[in-house]
């Protein structure tokens, strides 16, 4: 009796996941479902499939409740690492591309696992003034993360960044442009 009772409340959290992430919800909201989603390795598989759903308010708050999953499940984060990239390259909406890049920030970058697409990616929308402060932002911080392995990608990302300067910056984008420039005069491969 306690087994079906158990299995209809994994059912119905499973459908409630759903109808938690199709409506409009906020940061304690977010941070209560991340809580409910970490007890099981079902429920962050569900969550991630619900990420790369076409409703656009599912798939964008799935993926703010994986910003918010505690650093204890960076493992299973780094599982789905070549599939953020890939959902990455191909999206277009800002507020996707903002939580697929928060997460990938937090990932490892080891120079025999680089991904040069990713690497292009980061690159090209660092001063892609048709890209948001945001998106940009954490391109600056990706690159880096890739480029500090090798000095020829090093010197590039130093050349995107000067690039910079002759653009009118935000807040954001002008303390990540200097905390990557302050990280590359601190590497030892120069």
């Amino acid at each position: 009796m306690a087994t079906k009772i158990r299995q209809l409340s994994v059912e119905s959290d499973n459908t409630g996941l759903e109808e938690a992430l199709s409506r409009r919800i906020n940061l304690p909201e977010i941070r209560r479902i991340a809580a409910r989603a970490v007890e099981r390795v079902e429920n962050m598989e569900r969550l991630w499939r619900l990420a790369g759903f076409d409703n656009r308010l599912i798939g964008v708050n799935a993926l703010w409740v994986m910003t918010h999953m505690p650093r204890s499940k960076s493992a299973w984060l780094d599982s789905h690492q070549d599939e953020l990239i890939d959902m990455l390259l191909i999206e277009t909406d800002v507020s996707r591309k903002r939580m697929l890049l928060q997460l990938l920030r937090d990932r490892k970058y080891a120079p025999d696992t680089m991904r040069t697409d990713f690497l292009d990616y980061c690159l090209s929308k660092i001063n892609s003034e048709c890209e948001s402060h945001s998106v940009r932002a954490f391109c600056i911080h990706l690159a880096f993360k890739m480029c500090r392995h090798y000095p020829e990608l090093v010197a590039e990302l130093e050349e995107h960044l000067s690039m910079l300067s002759q653009q009118q910056l935000s807040p954001g984008l002008t303390s990540a442009r200097r905390n990557v420039l302050a990280a590359m005069k601190k590497l030892t491969i120069r």
